[in-house]
């Protein structure tokens, strides 16, 4: 079991809006944090008017969804980056519930920003230029979507954030 560690700080991105920040030295696999807020189900989800604008939704491999902007914390703020410094797992909690931990995929030191690799899945007539990239990643795809089946994060392990912040 990973050990606690301090809660991200939110601050001002120089990628885009609020980013989450660690605030202690972490190793690779450190646990960042675990995506919190309201659950739903895919149908409570289809039924909800959502603000295209902001959207906080973490899409789960069981087909419920977690709206980090209803109840959630920090780690709602962990912006896209085509070269991510964090993955997202899924596994089951205390209670048997299926939850998405952050961990850290390589060391962060303190005051860096986390980053997920947030693979989006889109409708076929969306554009993936509708979903712009502001990484500047070395061999940034110029989109949060992805455009591979190489950028798609696997559906058995770390959830897929199927809409982001934008």
């Amino acid at each position: 079991m990973a050990s606690p560690t301090p809660a991200p700080q939110v601050a001002p991105s120089g990628i885009h809006g609020l980013g989450a920040f660690v605030t202690a030295d972490l190793p690779a696999g450190a646990l960042l944090g675990t995506y919190d807020g309201r659950r739903f189900t895919p149908e409570q989800l289809l039924a909800k008017d959502w603000d295209p604008r902001v959207t906080y939704l973490f899409s789960m491999s069981n087909g419920s969804t977690i709206d980090g902007g209803r109840g959630g914390n920090a780690t709602r703020h962990i912006n896209h980056s085509c070269l991510p410094n964090c993955e997202a797992a899924e596994e089951y909690g205390a209670r048997g519930r299926l939850v998405v931990r952050i961990y850290t995929s390589v060391p962060l030191r303190a005051g860096e920003e986390a980053f997920l690799d947030y693979g989006l899945i889109i409708d076929e007539t969306d554009s993936p230029g509708a979903y712009p990239c502001f990484c500047g990643a070395p061999g940034c795809r110029g989109t949060m979507v992805a455009t591979t089946p190489e950028d798609r994060v696997p559906a058995a392990e770390p959830a897929a954030m199927q809409v982001a912040t934008i």
